[in-house]
């Protein structure tokens, strides 16, 4: 059984976004880390960077696994 290709898009366009968006959450901890004076917003800066290295690296392919189709 296949997916219809509005279905299809729709998946690969929420993968993408959530690549994108973790991409855009590790640029935004990378400058407060840089620009931090203090080591409370540099360590929050830091685990923002962390945070989205999880979100690009777990989320797609939990999604891709949810989504594959059965063999």
């Amino acid at each position: 059984m296949t997916v219809p290709t509005s279905v299809a898009r729709r998946r690969w366009l929420a993968l993408v976004g959530t690549r994108l968006a973790g991409v855009a959450g590790a640029m935004l901890g990378l400058v407060l880390a840089a620009r931090a004076t203090t080591i409370g917003p540099k360590l929050l800066g830091i685990a923002i960077v962390l945070a989205a290295l999880v979100i690009i690296a777990v989320v797609p392919a939990s999604l891709a696994h949810r989504w594959r189709s059965p063999e």
